[in-house]
């Protein structure tokens, strides 16, 4: 069998409310031992890279630094030597970003990167963040997603602050993270073989996933129980009951 590069989703696949889905240790392992070349794709914006790395790796499923891709290393790996951003961020990623770039004031910035902001967003930081791209910086959302899951419900996500910015300039972001093709080829650009994409969700996993011409498989948990109606959203190449389920695939 030929290996495959097999990118899979964190929140919905491989964790459930913050808790690893039974099996997906076992499964990451399975797949390792097959040949594969298995990597954490998330779109997790809330976490620095190595924050990422020992959330999973608390949860029991092994993986190490440099086997997570996210929008944060998305970001670092694109954003230019001398940009100047204006972040909008948790404390934790704007200092993983600000030790990339020189964060700058809204006058300066090139780029005005969005990211998870849920415990320091205010007024001031949104218009902030207006002013920039009004002046030309271009804006950056380390992902574009409604809402998230979470053990207490559903929360705003990243997408709808990068909305607001959208709506106030007239202008459109260019997104990093899922569903951007981009984002698949990022995290697969030094991997061989055909690539898989595992998720819960057809608005981003695999919609991106087809887009881009990886074989794509649906867990029924997370948001599927969600989306299980939703004849209009893109439809996976295979579709298992959890991630437990996916090296029977290969």
């Amino acid at each position: 069998m030929e290996p495959r590069l097999v990118l899979l989703d964190l929140d919905g696949t491989l964790h459930e409310h913050g808790v690893a889905v039974p099996g997906a240790a076992r499964a990451v392992v399975e797949l390792r031992r097959a040949g594969h070349t298995v990597r954490v794709f998330t779109n997790t914006d809330s976490l620095s890279e190595a924050g990422l790395v020992d959330r999973i790796r608390r949860s029991g499923i092994p993986v190490a630094a440099g086997e997570v891709f996210s929008p944060v290393v998305a970001a670092k790996r694109l954003l230019p030597p001398d940009a100047r951003p204006l972040i909008l961020a948790d404390p934790a990623v704007r200092d993983d970003l600000a030790g990339h770039a020189r964060p700058a004031t809204p006058a300066e910035a090139t780029h005005v990167v969005i990211a998870d902001c849920r415990r320091t967003l205010d007024y001031r930081s949104l218009d902030a963040a207006f002013q920039a791209v009004q002046a030309g910086a271009e804006l950056l959302a380390l992902q574009h997603g409604r809402y998230f899951r979470a053990a207490d419900g559903n929360h705003l996500d990243t997408g709808a602050i990068v909305a607001a910015i959208e709506f106030a300039t007239g202008k459109q972001s260019r997104i990093l993270g899922k569903p951007s093709p981009d984002f698949l080829r990022l995290a697969a650009h030094d991997a061989p073989g055909e690539v898989w994409v595992v998720g819960d969700d057809r608005t981003t996993d695999i919609l991106m996933a087809n887009t881009a011409g990886a074989t794509s498989v649906q867990v029924r948990t997370g948001k599927h129980a969600d989306q299980q109606n939703a004849d209009d959203l893109p439809h996976p190449t295979h579709t298992i009951d959890s991630i437990a389920d996916l090296p029977s695939l290969f």
